[in-house]
């Protein structure tokens, strides 16, 4: 199967390296993906959206000779829906790192602008749960650059009524699976599009008495590798 691996806001494809070697020991085709833009001065990334971000998945599922898997870390979510919404034919299941799928309309976050790009704001920028399980050596390791400034609030349209059809996989880190299935009880609106899923599984990638964080691909590469992999079989 080819696995189309799509990062959050100011990551890059070496975000996944952790997670590509048991990805492909299990024998999936895996295809990290760097998003248009991403480091690129302001005078080459203004006028790049999340249009041009779901644009090139899509290429990439197009360049697919069969049925792909799409995976999306934070805000890649919203970029790996996108790319269901308009090949929602093509895609044999869409997986959430840490994320949800958007409302039609919906958009990633809102962060500063500084200079005609969105930076990294830092890692105290997030909350203690979101980086409770980040040591200081991987926080000094990953790569960070600056985001298209509009990418982060472009609203995302969905059209295809046909991508809720897709099985979806939340893989869930920050807050736990059980405490997701509360969520989506209660229906908020946030969560609408979550609950009108036809299957929607949700995994655990950790304990409840370990920390959590937004960025299992860094720190629980094992898990996150595995748990795809028993998604894609399921």
């Amino acid at each position: 199967m080819d696995v189309i691996l799509v990062p959050g806001l100011w990551l890059d494809a070496s975000s996944w390296q952790r997670v590509t070697p048991a990805l492909q020991a299990a024998g999936h085709t895996v295809r990290p993906l760097t998003m248009p833009g991403v480091g690129a001065p302001p005078a080459q990334s203004a006028d790049i959206g999340i249009a041009d971000w779901v644009d090139a998945v899509v290429a990439e599922v197009d360049r697919s000779a069969g049925p792909v898997v799409l995976v999306g870390h934070s805000g890649g979510g919203n970029v790996v829906y996108g790319a269901v919404d308009t090949r929602p034919e093509r895609v044999a299941r869409v997986i959430f790192l840490d994320t949800f799928p958007p409302t039609d309309g919906g958009t990633i976050s809102e962060f500063p602008v500084v200079d005609g790009v969105v930076p990294f704001p830092g890692w105290d920028f997030f909350d203690d749960s979101d980086v409770a399980d980040l040591d200081d050596a991987t926080r000094a390791d990953v790569a960070v650059a600056a985001v298209p400034a509009r990418v982060p609030t472009d609203p995302l349209p969905l059209r295809d009524e046909r991508r809720r059809r897709v099985p979806a996989t939340m893989l869930v880190s920050t807050v736990l699976a059980e405490e997701v299935r509360e969520y989506l009880h209660q229906r908020p609106a946030w969560l609408a599009e979550a609950a009108a899923l036809e299957r929607l599984d949700t995994v655990d990638l950790r304990r409840p008495d370990e920390p959590g964080g937004h960025w299992p691909q860094l720190t629980r590469p094992d898990a996150v590798a595995a748990a795809i992999v028993a998604a894609i079989g399921d």
